[in-house]
Protein backbone atom coordinates (compact mmCIF):
# COMPACT_ATOMS: atom_id res chain seq x y z
CA UNK A 1 0.00 0.00 0.00
CA UNK A 2 1.34 3.42 -1.02
CA UNK A 3 0.07 6.61 0.62
CA UNK A 4 0.10 9.85 -1.36
CA UNK A 5 -0.22 13.24 0.36
CA UNK A 6 -0.78 16.06 -2.15
CA UNK A 7 -3.18 19.01 -1.94
CA UNK A 8 -3.29 19.70 -5.69
CA UNK A 9 -6.16 17.60 -7.08
CA UNK A 10 -4.69 17.22 -10.57
CA UNK A 11 -1.26 16.16 -9.35
CA UNK A 12 -2.75 13.81 -6.75
CA UNK A 13 -4.90 12.11 -9.38
CA UNK A 14 -1.97 11.83 -11.78
CA UNK A 15 0.25 10.27 -9.10
CA UNK A 16 -2.50 7.86 -8.02
CA UNK A 17 -3.27 6.79 -11.58
CA UNK A 18 0.40 6.21 -12.45
CA UNK A 19 1.17 4.18 -9.35
CA UNK A 20 -2.05 2.13 -9.56
CA UNK A 21 -1.26 1.29 -13.19
CA UNK A 22 2.08 -0.08 -12.00
CA UNK A 23 0.34 -2.65 -9.84
CA UNK A 24 0.31 -0.95 -6.44
CA UNK A 25 -2.56 -0.24 -4.07
CA UNK A 26 -2.91 3.48 -3.37
CA UNK A 27 -4.61 5.73 -0.85
CA UNK A 28 -4.45 9.47 -1.50
CA UNK A 29 -4.88 12.36 0.95
CA UNK A 30 -5.03 16.13 0.60
CA UNK A 31 -3.89 16.98 4.13
CA UNK A 32 -2.06 15.67 7.17
CA UNK A 33 -5.13 15.09 9.33
CA UNK A 34 -6.65 12.53 6.98
CA UNK A 35 -3.24 10.95 6.39
CA UNK A 36 -2.50 10.37 10.08
CA UNK A 37 -6.00 9.03 10.71
CA UNK A 38 -5.29 6.35 8.08
CA UNK A 39 -1.69 5.92 9.27
CA UNK A 40 -2.90 4.88 12.73
CA UNK A 41 -5.09 2.19 11.19
CA UNK A 42 -2.68 0.81 8.58
CA UNK A 43 1.03 1.36 8.02
CA UNK A 44 1.88 1.98 4.32
CA UNK A 45 4.78 0.40 2.45
CA UNK A 46 5.85 3.82 1.15
CA UNK A 47 4.76 7.46 1.48
CA UNK A 48 4.85 10.01 -1.35
CA UNK A 49 4.78 13.28 0.57
CA UNK A 50 4.44 16.82 -0.79
CA UNK A 51 6.33 19.51 1.15
CA UNK A 52 3.95 22.42 0.52
CA UNK A 53 0.64 21.48 2.16
CA UNK A 54 -2.14 23.46 3.83
CA UNK A 55 -1.94 23.44 7.61
CA UNK A 56 0.77 20.96 8.55
CA UNK A 57 3.56 21.01 5.96
CA UNK A 58 5.35 17.95 4.65
CA UNK A 59 8.51 18.41 6.72
CA UNK A 60 6.49 18.55 9.94
CA UNK A 61 4.62 15.42 8.89
CA UNK A 62 7.91 13.70 8.07
CA UNK A 63 9.20 14.48 11.56
CA UNK A 64 6.08 12.91 13.07
CA UNK A 65 6.39 9.80 10.90
CA UNK A 66 10.00 9.29 11.95
CA UNK A 67 9.15 9.90 15.62
CA UNK A 68 6.44 7.23 15.53
CA UNK A 69 7.64 3.96 17.03
CA UNK A 70 6.34 2.01 14.04
CA UNK A 71 7.14 4.53 11.32
CA UNK A 72 10.88 4.90 11.60
CA UNK A 73 11.70 2.62 8.66
CA UNK A 74 8.82 3.45 6.30
CA UNK A 75 10.36 4.77 3.06
CA UNK A 76 9.39 8.36 2.25
CA UNK A 77 9.80 10.25 -1.02
CA UNK A 78 9.44 14.03 -0.69
CA UNK A 79 7.78 15.91 -3.55
CA UNK A 80 8.83 19.54 -3.82
CA UNK A 81 8.78 22.48 -6.18
CA UNK A 82 11.90 23.84 -4.50
CA UNK A 83 15.22 23.30 -6.25
CA UNK A 84 17.90 24.70 -3.92
CA UNK A 85 20.39 22.30 -2.37
CA UNK A 86 19.59 23.41 1.18
CA UNK A 87 15.92 22.40 0.83
CA UNK A 88 16.90 18.94 -0.41
CA UNK A 89 19.46 18.47 2.36
CA UNK A 90 16.98 19.59 5.03
CA UNK A 91 14.32 17.06 4.00
CA UNK A 92 16.77 14.21 3.51
CA UNK A 93 18.52 14.90 6.80
CA UNK A 94 15.17 14.81 8.60
CA UNK A 95 14.67 11.27 7.38
CA UNK A 96 13.39 11.34 3.81
CA UNK A 97 14.78 8.53 1.67
CA UNK A 98 14.50 10.31 -1.68
CA UNK A 99 13.02 13.40 -3.30
CA UNK A 100 11.45 14.28 -6.63
CA UNK A 101 11.14 17.84 -7.92
CA UNK A 102 8.08 19.24 -9.70
CA UNK A 103 7.43 19.13 -12.56
CA UNK A 104 8.21 15.45 -13.07
CA UNK A 105 7.17 12.76 -15.53
CA UNK A 106 5.06 9.72 -14.76
CA UNK A 107 7.86 7.31 -15.71
CA UNK A 108 10.31 9.05 -13.39
CA UNK A 109 7.83 8.90 -10.50
CA UNK A 110 7.14 5.18 -10.94
CA UNK A 111 10.85 4.46 -11.34
CA UNK A 112 11.68 6.28 -8.09
CA UNK A 113 8.97 4.40 -6.20
CA UNK A 114 10.08 0.99 -7.49
CA UNK A 115 13.77 1.71 -6.86
CA UNK A 116 13.17 2.80 -3.28
CA UNK A 117 11.01 -0.23 -2.52
CA UNK A 118 13.75 -2.49 -3.91
CA UNK A 119 16.35 -0.82 -1.68
CA UNK A 120 14.16 -1.21 1.36
CA UNK A 121 13.59 -4.91 0.72
CA UNK A 122 17.29 -5.39 1.36
CA UNK A 123 17.32 -3.77 4.78
CA UNK A 124 18.76 -6.07 7.41
CA UNK A 125 16.91 -7.09 10.53
CA UNK A 126 17.42 -4.93 13.60
CA UNK A 127 20.59 -5.70 15.55
CA UNK A 128 23.23 -4.20 17.78
CA UNK A 129 26.48 -2.88 16.29
CA UNK A 130 29.56 -1.93 18.29
CA UNK A 131 32.90 -0.29 17.77
CA UNK A 132 34.93 0.14 20.96
CA UNK A 133 32.77 2.28 23.27
CA UNK A 134 30.26 3.17 20.53
CA UNK A 135 27.11 1.01 20.70
CA UNK A 136 24.28 1.19 18.17
CA UNK A 137 20.96 -0.38 19.21
CA UNK A 138 19.27 -0.51 15.82
CA UNK A 139 16.00 -1.80 17.24
CA UNK A 140 15.63 1.33 19.36
CA UNK A 141 17.64 3.51 16.96
CA UNK A 142 19.76 4.50 19.95
CA UNK A 143 23.47 5.36 20.06
CA UNK A 144 25.51 5.35 23.24
CA UNK A 145 29.13 6.32 23.77
CA UNK A 146 30.21 4.58 26.94
CA UNK A 147 27.19 5.13 29.20
CA UNK A 148 26.10 8.39 27.56
CA UNK A 149 23.28 8.57 25.03
CA UNK A 150 24.29 10.42 21.84
CA UNK A 151 21.43 12.28 20.13
CA UNK A 152 21.81 12.10 16.33
CA UNK A 153 19.70 13.21 13.40
CA UNK A 154 18.23 10.52 11.15
CA UNK A 155 20.99 10.77 8.54
CA UNK A 156 23.78 11.07 11.12
CA UNK A 157 22.52 7.83 12.64
CA UNK A 158 22.38 6.05 9.28
CA UNK A 159 25.86 7.33 8.40
CA UNK A 160 27.37 6.12 11.68
CA UNK A 161 25.62 2.76 11.37
CA UNK A 162 27.00 2.23 7.87
CA UNK A 163 30.52 3.21 8.93
CA UNK A 164 30.45 0.84 11.92
CA UNK A 165 28.97 -2.00 9.85
CA UNK A 166 31.95 -1.57 7.50
CA UNK A 167 34.63 -0.83 10.10
CA UNK A 168 38.20 -0.54 8.84
CA UNK A 169 36.96 -0.25 5.24
CA UNK A 170 37.66 3.02 3.40
CA UNK A 171 34.36 4.24 1.92
CA UNK A 172 34.16 6.83 -0.82
CA UNK A 173 31.82 9.79 -0.54
CA UNK A 174 29.90 8.41 -3.51
CA UNK A 175 29.46 5.07 -1.72
CA UNK A 176 28.24 6.78 1.42
CA UNK A 177 25.78 8.90 -0.55
CA UNK A 178 24.42 5.90 -2.40
CA UNK A 179 23.93 3.80 0.73
CA UNK A 180 22.85 6.46 3.23
CA UNK A 181 21.10 9.06 1.06
CA UNK A 182 20.39 7.14 -2.10
CA UNK A 183 20.53 10.21 -4.36
CA UNK A 184 22.87 12.43 -6.38
CA UNK A 185 23.00 16.19 -6.74
CA UNK A 186 25.58 18.94 -7.20
CA UNK A 187 27.63 19.59 -4.09
CA UNK A 188 27.16 16.03 -2.86
CA UNK A 189 30.63 15.73 -1.33
CA UNK A 190 29.92 18.75 0.87
CA UNK A 191 26.84 16.99 2.20
CA UNK A 192 28.90 14.01 3.38
CA UNK A 193 31.65 16.22 4.79
CA UNK A 194 29.12 18.35 6.68
CA UNK A 195 27.51 15.30 8.29
CA UNK A 196 30.87 13.74 9.17
CA UNK A 197 31.86 16.99 10.89
CA UNK A 198 28.72 17.18 13.04
CA UNK A 199 28.85 13.44 13.75
CA UNK A 200 32.42 13.72 15.05
CA UNK A 201 31.41 16.63 17.27
CA UNK A 202 28.46 14.77 18.77
CA UNK A 203 30.49 11.63 19.44
CA UNK A 204 33.05 13.65 21.43
CA UNK A 205 36.38 11.86 21.88
CA UNK A 206 34.94 8.82 20.08
CA UNK A 207 34.58 11.03 17.01
CA UNK A 208 38.31 10.54 16.47
CA UNK A 209 37.54 6.97 15.37
CA UNK A 210 36.10 8.40 12.15
CA UNK A 211 39.20 8.72 10.00
CA UNK A 212 39.58 10.78 6.84
CA UNK A 213 41.15 8.65 4.10
CA UNK A 214 42.94 11.06 1.79
CA UNK A 215 41.70 11.12 -1.81
CA UNK A 216 39.09 8.46 -0.94
CA UNK A 217 36.59 9.32 1.77
CA UNK A 218 36.11 8.06 5.33
CA UNK A 219 36.26 4.98 7.52
CA UNK A 220 35.79 4.11 11.16
CA UNK A 221 38.84 2.36 12.53
CA UNK A 222 42.54 2.80 13.16
CA UNK A 223 44.59 5.50 11.46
Amino acid sequence: MIYIVEDDNDIREMESYAIKNSGFEVRAFSNGIDFFDAFEQQQPDLVLLDIMLPGEDGLTMLRKIRADGNGGDIPVIMVTAKTSEIDKVKGLDMGADDYITKPFGVMELVSRVKALLRRCEGRQESKTLKYKEITIDDHRRKVTVGNEVCALTYKEYELLKYLVANKDIALTREKLLGKVWGYDFEGESRTVDMHIKTLRQKLGEAGNYIVTVRHVGYKIGEQ
